[in-house]
């Protein structure tokens, strides 16, 4: 059976609940590759352990991640569920053992995950959940766990950013670059964008960026003029060897290259370290995903205790997660095939059947 066949086959399942109550519906590729391997899947539900709770989930987000763990080139960390899904919303439906009494079953509270978001129902430690705030629908929280906690982690803790800084964010569009450019206006620093399109450019300076520059043309010698050849404080890179040269052009003097993703390839050719070394530059790399519980707990409560309110709708300078598309689960192979399109301004949501 194609996997075309399996998503016609499981649209006649009952949309609210798989066929036994020990089970789950999750977006499920019995091997890597294109979008057309993925399908929902009927799994075994499963239990919360330790200081975990049992989360219903009502809506997940794509991230670049889901993409290279579903061509193969990206395995979960040890431990993690296999199935994609990186944060989620919902609601608690079971409290493990030994939780600590942060919350309780009906709670609504948004999740970052090591996997397993794009699923009926999620296992997740009780200190990785945040409250919704006040205004948010559960969609709109779903796109915040992953992408605005990364976000925060570059700038703050691996970019130590400053007032005043000026800071290049490369795919200004994407869920980490529209979250990077109101958390670096926040933070009173000044953010500029890359990206593909007028359109997406548009975007970024509607959310506060002070300039975009199209990656298709020079956005060194564009970053450069703009910031009256000084060069950037702070560049967020998720493209990698393709942008080396580019980026340590436009970094101004002992500035932090911050590089987070590979979209435009692992390899260097060029004399990379020595004009680095000129720049007297840091390149500083980062992940998320991989990094140890105790250290996702206390940038869960970090970004808890400063950031989080600004979301809410009684905030006068709020904060707001970018949704570009809403998908039903049963419509996932067309939700990656739009992300891999580079079509979206800000994140892709995935609502699970209820």
């Amino acid at each position: 059976m194609s996997s075309g066949q399996k998503m016609e086959s499981l649209s006649f399942l009952p949309a609210a609940h798989p066929v036994y109550p020990d089970s789950m519906l999750a977006v499920y590729f019995d091997q890597p590759g294109g979008p057309e391997n993925l399908y929902l899947k009927e799994v075994a539900k499963p239990s919360p352990g330790e200081g975990e709770v049992l989360l219903k989930v009502a809506a997940s987000a794509l991230n670049r991640a889901d993409i290279l763990q579903r061509l193969g080139q990206y395995d979960p960390p040890p431990g993690a569920s296999s199935i994609l899904g990186l944060e989620a919303s919902g609601h608690v439906v079971e409290l493990g053992p030994g939780c600590q009494g942060h919350w309780k079953i009906g709670d609504l509270a948004m999740a970052l995950l090591p996997g397993g978001g794009q699923a009926q129902y999620v296992t997740v430690h009780e200190d990785l959940l945040m409250p919704i705030p006040k205004g948010l629908t559960l969609s709109q929280a779903a796109a915040i766990p992953e992408a605005w906690i990364t976000a925060f982690q570059l700038l703050h803790l691996a970019g130590h950013v400053q007032a005043g800084d000026y800071v290049l964010i490369h795919a200004g569009s994407s869920g980490v670059g529209t979250a990077a450019i109101q958390l670096t206006r926040k933070a009173g620093a000044i953010p500029l964008v890359t990206a593909g399109s007028p359109h997406k450019l548009q975007m970024a300076e509607n959310l506060g960026a002070a300039a975009g520059f199209n990656y298709r043309e020079d956005f060194s010698e564009a970053t450069l003029r703009f910031t009256k050849g000084v060069g950037v404080d702070i560049i967020l890179d998720c493209v990698g060897g393709s942008y080396w040269e580019k980026n340590v052009n436009c970094l101004a003097l002992e500035g932090r290259w911050i590089l987070y993703g590979l979209i435009g390839g692992g390899d260097v050719n060029g004399p990379l370290f020595s004009k680095l070394l000129f720049k007297r530059g840091s390149l500083i790399t980062s992940l998320l995903r991989p990094r140890d519980i105790k250290y996702k707990q206390a940038l869960v409560k970090i970004f808890t205790e400063q950031i989080l309110p600004y979301f809410s709708e009684d905030c006068p300078q709020r904060l707001l997660p970018v949704v570009d598309r809403v998908y039903q689960a049963i419509d996932i192979q067309a939700a990656h095939e739009y992300m891999e399109a580079n079509k979206n301004v800000g994140k892709i949501v995935l609502e699970l059947p209820q």
